[in-house]
């Protein structure tokens, strides 16, 4: 693996830690982009990479986003990310999680860790088992804000699609609106749901194809293979697997009038905003359309740290809140004539004192 400081997405972090434990067969990466509001916060990542340099980029750019996420969102976190490099079989023992426990705790609050990408709540309890600095652990009692944060991150990329619609399309309801949806998992399914619920077109896609398919029959929606999602004709795209999506061929491709999802990082590379926005493509952000996870993790969190409590319904008013958000970006973007991901990267820098 080359210098870290040399990666084209190192941004100045704060600390990018590679862990190595031999007896659990651990290897790990812990980024640490901002401190400037609060410790680093962001889930651990369980993934095999084949070229280890594409999970050192994947830990220095989640960890970016995450500093500009909890600021975008009014909390007091830093950003920071880890990735745990699994092996082909992704095997995952309670000795690798309580080594990764360690060296969370090792870095002294520095960095606090939650689910991500081939992370359970199971997990997480594990390692709270060795360190005080983690959330998304199950919920302590009636109420009480905790738990996956799978469905909060859904909600908000929910009211951030409607927020879209009526910015983009001038409707006040996503009834008959066609929402392709790319990843069916918890977050993809999650979103999924909702906007049957209130009427809405679905289009479903999966890796997993029997996944998706499950799911579109319990939602009357349809199909279509994981390469053909992305230009499939459409109102809504709503991304939600992993991110570098969008590029100059994939923004070629779309054929629809917004796109709104959860992935990270769904731009490829920075520039690519541009060519989506002169497209007359309208994009949310994406670390601030699904902000709702960290907005529970971190609310959870901190209330266990402070000793104070908050409920489910302090989350969701906090997660309200997105939309309003949203439509400060787009506002802006519609006057400056500058892209919404510009717009967004601006405003979190001044939050985190980068400007």
């Amino acid at each position: 693996m080359t210098a870290f400081w040399t990666e084209p997405d190192f941004d100045d972090h704060e600390m990018v830690h590679i862990v190595r434990d031999r007896n659990s067969g651990l290897t790990a990466i812990i980024a640490v982009h901002s401190t400037h509001l609060g410790p680093g916060a962001g889930g651990t990542r369980f993934w095999h990479y084949p070229d280890p340099k594409d999970g050192l980029r994947d830990a220095l750019r989640l960890s970016r986003g995450m500093s500009y996420k909890n600021a975008m969102a009014g909390l007091p976190m830093g950003g920071g990310k880890a990735v745990i490099l699994a092996d082909e079989t992704r095997t995952k023992t309670p000795e690798l999680l309580a080594a990764f426990g360690d060296a969370v705790e090792g870095l002294g609050g520095r960095y606090v860790t939650a689910e991500d990408v081939g992370i359970s709540e199971a997990d997480m309890v594990a390692v709270s088992k060795r360190t005080a600095h983690v959330s998304g652990l199950p919920v302590s009692g009636d109420n009480a804000a905790g738990g996956d944060p799978g469905p909060f991150t859904a909600m908000g990329i929910y009211l951030g699609i409607k927020a879209a619609v009526r910015h983009k399309l001038g409707k006040d309801s996503v009834a008959g609106v066609h929402v392709a949806v790319q990843g069916t998992g918890s977050v993809g399914g999650g979103v999924a749901k909702l906007l049957a619920a209130d009427g809405a077109k679905l289009t479903l896609a999966d890796i997993h194809a029997d996944r998706a398919a499950a799911l579109a029959r319990e939602l009357g929606g349809r199909t279509v293979p994981a390469d053909e999602i992305l230009s499939t004709p459409c109102d809504v795209l709503s991304p939600n697997a992993l991110g570098a999506i969008l590029d100059e061929q994939s923004i070629a491709a779309l054929d629809c009038a917004i796109v709104a999802g959860g992935a990270n990082n769904q731009l490829a590379r920075a520039h690519h905003g541009k060519p989506l926005f002169d497209s007359g493509i309208l994009f949310a952000p994406d670390y601030v359309i699904n902000a709702g996870g960290i907005i529970s993790v971190a609310m959870e969190y901190l209330a266990r740290r402070d000793g104070t409590g908050a409920s489910v319904e302090d989350v969701h008013a906090r997660i309200a809140t997105i939309p309003d958000r949203l439509e400060q970006i787009w506002a802006q973007s519609d006057s400056s004539k500058v892209s919404p991901d510009v717009v967004a990267d601006r405003m979190a820098q001044e939050l985190i004192g980068r400007a």
